[in-house]
């Protein structure tokens, strides 16, 4: 199973937990520090990815970074470090604010960019994606520093990648198939 739709399941899971118990608000806010906070911390991203950091150390780091959290919250980073799921947990909470969203109504575009997404232009992709689905939409900022530059929108099932890796990747395969 892949790890997207794995992370698929779990939020959906936790928003249904998150429904029944009528924490919605509450767990949604979490998942959004929970977002922020690792797309902020390059060593966070680094130890949840770490093979060598053992599950309890991680579990224990989470529990002090996202103090005061939601009894939901801290359950789904239980569970995920007893599944050695944990490294899917910035996945797991983006993927649980667009099931949220879409409960609600709007659509989250994912705007993935080498450095984060300055107000003006943050507006100017709103105004465009707002344009194109003709529904209300958030923007949710990913940070990965790998695609070198431009960017990578996705709004539910699309996705449009005008980043400089794909623009690389595509000439070294036609550079390729040209041998």
């Amino acid at each position: 199973m892949s790890d997207s739709r794995a992370a698929i399941r779990y939020a959906k899971a936790i928003l249904d937990l998150s429904v029944e118990n009528k924490a919605e608000e509450a767990v949604e806010k979490d998942m959004r520090s929970i977002v922020s906070t690792i797309s902020d911390s390059k060593e966070l991203r680094e130890m949840l990815a770490s093979p060598i950091i053992q599950g309890k150390d991680k579990k224990q780091t989470l529990n002090a970074v996202f103090k005061g959290s939601h009894s939901i919250t801290e359950g789904l980073i239980t569970m995920m470090v007893d599944n050695k799921r944990i490294g899917m947990l910035n996945e797991v909470a983006l993927k649980y604010i667009i099931l949220s969203e879409q409960k609600k109504g709007k659509d989250v575009a994912i705007v993935t960019t080498a450095v984060p997404l300055t107000e003006d232009l943050e507006a100017k992709v709103l105004k465009q994606v707002a344009k194109l689905t003709k529904n209300k939409v958030t923007i949710e900022n990913k940070i990965d520093e790998s695609i070198i530059g431009g960017f990578v929108l996705r709004v539910g099932d699309l996705q449009y990648d005008a980043s400089i890796a794909n623009k690389l990747d595509n000439i070294k395969r036609e550079f390729t198939n040209s041998l």
